[in-house]
């Protein structure tokens, strides 16, 4: 039973977090962007954040934010969510479900605590600018 159940690989899709001036903020703030480097349309993508971890040598984690995108094209990008400052020290966890046509895919992406940092910056795919990827 357990052999017949296949379970798809999720590849070229991905999420980088980037640091980019707010005029809200008046400050550079880190936005996470879903990359889809694919050849396919990803719909109906439901993307689930929270942050975890230990701080202080306290267990801390945040709420659970949820975010819904009805068509991602191939080779393009959408804007998740920024992530606040205070919460860079702790494991920030998105989980990216989505359908390339009938079948279904999800994929848990983690940017480990204080990894979201400029010194770990490389090249995003598609947007052409620095930021940090998760694979």
């Amino acid at each position: 039973m357990k052999k017949d159940i296949i379970i798809p690989t999720v590849e070229n899709i991905f999420v980088a977090a980037v640091s980019e001036w707010s005029d809200d903020f008046m400050e550079k703030i880190w936005q996470v962007y879903l990359i889809n480097d694919s050849d396919f349309q990803l719909d109906n993508v439901m993307v689930v954040s929270k942050a975890f971890g230990t701080l202080e040598g306290e267990m801390k984690k945040t709420s659970l934010l949820r975010h819904a995108f009805l068509k991602i094209p191939a080779v393009s990008v959408a804007k998740i969510e920024m992530i606040e400052t205070s919460v860079l020290a702790l494991n920030n966890e998105f989980m990216v479900t989505f359908f390339i046509g009938n079948t279904l895919y999800d994929k848990k992406y983690i940017f480990k605590a204080h990894a979201i940092h400029q010194d770990h910056a490389e090249e995003v795919p598609i947007l052409f600018v620095d930021g940090i990827i998760v694979r």
